[in-house]
């Protein structure tokens, strides 16, 4: 059954890993980026915006509004940073809450009013396993994807009695653009703390996001669930 999806974030990486493979699928994707994705679908709709400009995005989910019936929901937009709290600045710290709390608050609010008068839908926010981990170097980046998975159990609370599901997929290291800016001897320390070793495929995480908003998980909402095993 084809379905309406909005992902945040799909000019590169992950973002536009998932929009791909889900129209391959023969989903509806409408994503948003600053920049215009390279994906030439007919089932593909783009905007781009700055995603913390509030006015743009209720623009654009009104105007979705009018058009779609949307399905699910995937913020999907993040960044990351490797540094010790001692040399990080408060713009950085600023910079990562905005692009990575920020911007999943503002489409879960405005989304979910759209799904609220559908009585159905599902969210999906991205983590990271660096909020269980807790590694020296991540206090920010880990900070902000812990407030995330904070945010996700009391919205699902806050939106289930509308049927709406809201669960958060903290996802293992992933060959993005995110990752080289990284020290190679980081991930593989980092690789190391998990159970299963090994760099995390876009496929891995489709099948994460395909669990957490499949109809049978109609009993799975407010939870965090980190590819590669955390324990």
């Amino acid at each position: 059954m084809s379905r309406v999806f909005i992902i945040t974030g799909t000019s590169k990486g992950i973002g536009n890993a998932l929009a791909r493979l889900y129209l391959d699928e023969g989903h509806t994707i409408i994503g948003c980026s600053r920049n215009t994705p390279n994906i030439n679908h007919t089932n593909y709709h783009h905007y781009t915006l700055d995603a913390n400009d509030e006015k743009s995005v209720i623009d654009m989910i009104r105007e979705i509004g009018r058009k779609f019936k949307v399905d699910i929901l995937i913020n999907n937009i993040g960044t990351t940073t490797l540094n010790h709290i001692a040399t990080t600045n408060l713009d950085l710290v600023d910079e990562i809450y905005r692009v990575n709390f920020r911007t999943t608050f503002l489409f879960t609010k405005e989304v979910a009013k759209i799904m609220m008068k559908n009585r159905k839908g599902s969210i999906v926010n991205i983590s990271s396993i660096a909020s269980p981990l807790s590694l020296e170097g991540e206090a920010v980046y880990a900070s902000m994807k812990s407030a995330i998975e904070k945010f996700t159990q009391i919205s699902a609370k806050e939106f289930g009695y509308y049927g709406i599901r809201i669960n958060a997929l903290g996802v293992s290291p992933t060959k993005t653009n995110l990752i080289k800016a990284l020290p190679k001897d980081k991930l593989d320390s980092l690789l190391s703390k998990l159970i299963i070793k090994d760099y995390c495929e876009f496929e891995d995480i489709k099948n994460g996001v395909d669990f957490l908003i499949s109809d049978k998980s109609r009993f799975i909402t407010a939870q965090t669930i980190y590819l590669g095993g955390v324990c």
